[in-house]
């Protein structure tokens, strides 16, 4: 039996003084880390009452709490989720009421938001706020989170198994509200043992990620790194690449996770000394395919690193990986079914299809989710029993087609749901945000393919008046909204398609964002 919690814990024991993070000038080591972990473990348990199952909602940027908030929440037997820093208050308590969150950990230039969203959530009976210099409480006094300082606070008798609960993943919902993917320490620990195994990962490896930790392929980069005994270069943003990239031969970084928006502006940079790329032993991809210029200036820029282009969905984690001898044959193929794992293209039967032939993809696979919280509905729709009848497998929801060899393409979404910057973004959600501003009386959200982005988002709109203008929708949208979920482009129009009862034909807009056929029936 393995909780992820016990990582952390053997590798204070074994390397206690290697560091585990390293954040700004912060260098935090394992034996820190797991002592501010059971600390914060021991106050939930002593201070706020937190017991077994309950909900802790981590709610920060990217920063060495936000480890401390996972594993100290998982050593005192609870569920941890990290949600994004810029989501707003009305968003933030759909969360946590939906999890019914009993603690809000955060930091103080986040407490307003944190605050507004908490006092619409019955259950949060704490919310724990951090900060440089020092340590601030919500209510005053709830709990004195000192750090990585020493202290007395004592942490819970371990409990619990792997089969448990231990995270929830809010991932964006057709209906417009995001839903929480269970996953069990059984299904982290599957899916990281799958993809350190194919990386081939190593004790000693030092991985830069400026991912979110919000976003499950940043929140990985985390896991595994503590699983493996390995250090987690953190930051917070790609958004001056200069200032973070010579971070590759500072740290001696071996393992460097990108998106295609992150490998855009690496590969236009006209300065990128040999030095900076000489640790990396590997560079990894997902979200959207890399376009073949851009994978070959990469090996260029990196000729040591193997580079994974890897597909994958908050549901299962990672589902496959294109193994990198083959990257030169099949630039544009997501690859086979990850270790310890299996994947098919299936029909509408669920049974599958021939080479070539499109249809869902299908995972097989201790990784895959428990199912959405409390939400039968969606869990009935992904999760469907398998080949045996004591397993559920995964239905992606998404189209792809399988060559002779067995090498899987993403074709394209059976759903509206859309991917831009890696993220899942559900167009009824932005909807609603455009439909609260005044003078909008229709709008749709449909995606723009984009080399980089995946999805370019785009509203599409009918005002009352002439009033509105593009600049004031995205200012709108701004403020209401994260930054991958707000559109880039908008464009006016006197009306939009709809079908015999009024409803908006979101479809043909799709397919004319898109630049093909218009669907069956339309």
């Amino acid at each position: 039996m393995i909780r992820c919690e016990a990582h952390l814990a053997a590798g204070a024991r074994a390397h206690g003084q290697r560091t585990a993070i390293v954040s700004g000038t912060d260098r935090i080591s394992f034996a820190a880390l797991n002592a501010a972990a059971e600390r914060f473990a021991g106050a939930l348990s002593t201070r706020a009452a937190f017991v077994n199952g309950e909900r802790c909602v981590v709610f920060m940027e990217n920063r060495p709490e936000v480890a401390v908030g996972i594993y100290g929440t998982l050593r005192a037997g609870g569920v941890f989720s990290v949600i994004n820093p810029t989501t707003k208050a009305d968003k933030l308590a759909f969360v946590l009421g939906n999890c019914e969150a009993s603690v809000l950990f955060t930091q103080a230039s986040l407490l307003e938001v944190a605050a507004a969203a908490a006092a619409q959530s019955p259950s949060v009976r704490t919310i724990v706020v951090v900060d440089e210099p020092g340590v601030k409480t919500w209510p005053p006094g709830s709990i004195g989170y000192a750090g990585f300082v020493d202290g007395a606070e004592a942490a819970p008798a371990i409990a619990g198994i792997d089969t448990d609960l231990a995270m929830l993943v809010y991932t964006s919902g057709s209906t417009g509200h995001p839903k929480g993917v269970m996953m069990t320490h059984k299904n982290i620990e599957h899916a990281a043992s799958s993809i350190t195994c194919y990386l081939q990962s190593q004790p000693g490896d030092v991985v830069l990620s400026v991912l979110p930790l919000s976003f499950d392929y940043g929140l990985y980069q985390l896991l595994m790194c503590v699983k493996m005994g390995a250090t987690l270069v953190l930051e917070k943003s790609f958004a001056f690449p200069q200032k973070v990239l010579p971070l590759l031969a500072r740290e001696g970084v071996t393992g460097f996770p990108l998106v295609p928006t992150m490998a855009a502006l690496i590969v236009q940079l006209r300065n990128f000394p040999p030095e900076w790329a000489h640790s990396v032993r590997y560079l990894t991809n997902t979200a959207a395919a890399l376009p073949p210029a851009h994978i070959l200036r990469l090996q260029e820029m990196f000729p040591n690193a193997r580079i994974y282009s890897m597909y994958g969905m908050t549901e299962s984690k990672r589902c496959t990986y294109l193994p990198p001898e083959h990257l030169a044959r099949k630039p544009d193929s997501v690859g086979i079914a990850i270790p310890g794992t299996e994947v098919w293209v299936a029909g509408d039967d669920g049974e599958p299809l021939e080479p070539g032939h499109v249809g869902e993809l299908v995972v097989r696979g201790g990784h895959v989710m428990q199912g959405y919280w409390r939400n039968e509905e969606a869990t009935a729709k992904a999760l469907k029993t398998g080949r045996y009848p004591w397993e559920k497998v995964l239905h992606t929801g998404d189209l792809f087609r399988m060559d002779d060899e067995g090498f899987l393409y993403f074709v394209g979404r059976k759903d509206d749901i859309l991917k831009s910057r890696g993220e899942k973004v559900s167009p009824k959600e932005v909807e609603n945000v455009l439909y609260a501003m005044p003078g909008i009386r229709e709008a749709a959200l449909v995606g723009v393919p984009d080399p980089v982005l995946g999805h370019a988002l785009k509203a599409i709109i009918v005002a009352d008046d002439g009033d509105i203008d593009a600049r004031g929708v995205i200012a709108h949208c701004r403020a209401h909204l994260e930054e991958f979920m707000v559109p880039r482009t908008v464009e006016f129009r006197d009306a939009l398609p709809k079908t015999g009862t009024g409803k908006i034909r979101r479809s043909v807009l799709q397919a004319e964002a898109e630049g093909r056929p218009l669907p069956d029936g339309e």
